[in-house]
C-alpha cells in the first residue's frame, strides 16, 4: 500500500467523506461546556414566549431553565446544516449586533473566511441588496483614495468630510465589503434583536440559524439552537461552534477538489478503498452527553413546569432584559 502520493490524498479524502457522511467531524459541543457558559439560564418567568415552552426544562428563582439535552439536539441538526453549505462552497453570513456578541461574531466569522454584520442591520440590507452594493462600492472607493495619495490632492476640509464618510460606512459594512451576492444562510444570535434581518431573510427564502431565548419566537426561524442569548460566554461558544463547522465543512471541499485531481492522474486501488471504510467506522459519531438527565445536572430545587397558563386569549409579553 503506498504511503504517500497521489494515494495517500485519495486515501484521505475517501476517509473523510465517510467520516462527516457519519457525523464524526461535526463541531462537538458538550453538556460541560453548555452548563460553563450558563447557556440553561432564560429570562424571567413574566417575560417569555409561550411558543418557546416546548424547550423548557422547568422554573428556578423566577428564571425558566432551557432543556439543554434538546440544544445539544437541536445544535448538531445547526452544524451539520452549515457543515453541508461550505461543503457546497456556500456562504453564510454572521448576524449579531448587541454588545456583547459584536467582538465575537467579527473574530469567529473571520477565522471560518465568512462574512458578517456586528455593528447595525441596515433596513433593506437583504431586499434592497442593489443599493446596498453602491453603498459597498463607495465604500471600497474611499478606502482607495485613503491609500493611493488621492487625500494629499484635496484640500484639507474635503479630506475630513471623506474621512468621517468613510468611517461610518467602514462600521457598517466592513464585514460585508468582500460579499458579493445574496448569502445562503443567516447565522444570528438573538432573533428577537435581530428580527428585522431574520424577517427579510425568510422573505426571500435564506434559511436562518439563530440562537433562540426563552423570549424569543421560533417559528420565524428554521434551525433554533435554545439557549441564552445574552452571556459573552454562551454567544461565543455557539459561534466558535459553528465557525469551526463551517472550517470543516471548506475543508472537506479543498480535500475533495484535491481527490478528484489526483484521480485524474492516478485511480485509487481498492485495497486503499477498503482501507479507507475500515478507517471511517472506526470514527466516533459524536457527543454522547444527551443521556445525561437534565435533573442530575441542575440538582433539586427546578420546577419542571412553567407555572404561567396561556389561553388563546392571551397577549404573550416578549421583551428584551
Amino acid at each position: 500500500m503506498q504511503r504517500g502520493g497521489h494515494g495517500n490524498v485519495i486515501r484521505r479524502s475517501y476517509w473523510l467523506a465517510d467520516a462527516i457522511h457519519l457525523g464524526g467531524y461535526l463541531a462537538n459541543i458538550t453538556m460541560k461546556e453548555l452548563l460553563e457558559a450558563g447557556v440553561h439560564f432564560g429570562h424571567q418567568t413574566k417575560r417569555w414566549n409561550p411558543k418557546m415552552k416546548e424547550y423548557i426544562f422547568g422554573e428556578r428563582n423566577g428564571i425558566y431553565i432551557i432543556d439543554l439535552q434538546k440544544t445539544l439536539k437541536m445544535f448538531k441538526e445547526a452544524s451539520k446544516f452549515v457543515q453541508d453549505l461550505a461543503a457546497d462552497s456556500k456562504l453564510v453570513l454572521f448576524v449579531g449586533t448587541k454588545r456583547q456578541a459584536q467582538d465575537a461574531i467579527a473574530e469567529e466569522a473571520g477565522r471560518c473566511a465568512m462574512f458578517y454584520i456586528n455593528q447595525r442591520w441596515l433596513g433593506g440590507l437583504l431586499t434592497n441588496w442593489v443599493t446596498v452594493q453602491k453603498s459597498v462600492k463607495r465604500l471600497k472607493e474611499l478606502d482607495d483614495m485613503a491609500t493611493d495619495g488621492r487625500y494629499e490632492l484635496l484640500p484639507k476640509k474635503e479630506v475630513v468630510k471623506l474621512e468621517r464618510e468613510r468611517k461610518h460606512l467602514q462600521a457598517n459594512l466592513a464585514g460585508i465589503k468582500n460579499l458579493s451576492r445574496l448569502p445562503d444562510a443567516l447565522f444570528v444570535i438573538d432573533s428577537n434583536k435581530e428580527q428585522i434581518a431574520v424577517r427579510e431573510a425568510r422573505k426571500l427564502g435564506i434559511p436562518v440559524v439563530a440562537v433562540v431565548d426563552t423570549n424569543c419566537d421560533p417559528s420565524e426561524v428554521d434551525y433554533v439552537i435554545p439557549g441564552n442569548d445574552d452571556a459573552l460566554r454562551a454567544i461565543r461558544l455557539f459561534a466558535s461552534k459553528i465557525a469551526d463547522s463551517i472550517v470543516e465543512g471548506s475543508q472537506y471541499a479543498t480535500d475533495k477538489q484535491s481527490a478528484e485531481l489526483a484521480a485524474g492522474v492516478s485511480a485509487a486501488a481498492p485495497e486503499e478503498t477498503a482501507v479507507a471504510a475500515a478507517g471511517a467506522e472506526a470514527v466516533p459519531s459524536g457527543a454522547t452527553n444527551e443521556d445525561l438527565s437534565m435533573e442530575d445536572v441542575l440538582g433539586k430545587g427546578v420546577r419542571k413546569q412553567p407555572e404561567p397558563e396561556i389561553s388563546d386569549n392571551d397577549v404573550p409579553q416578549v421583551e428584551s432584559r
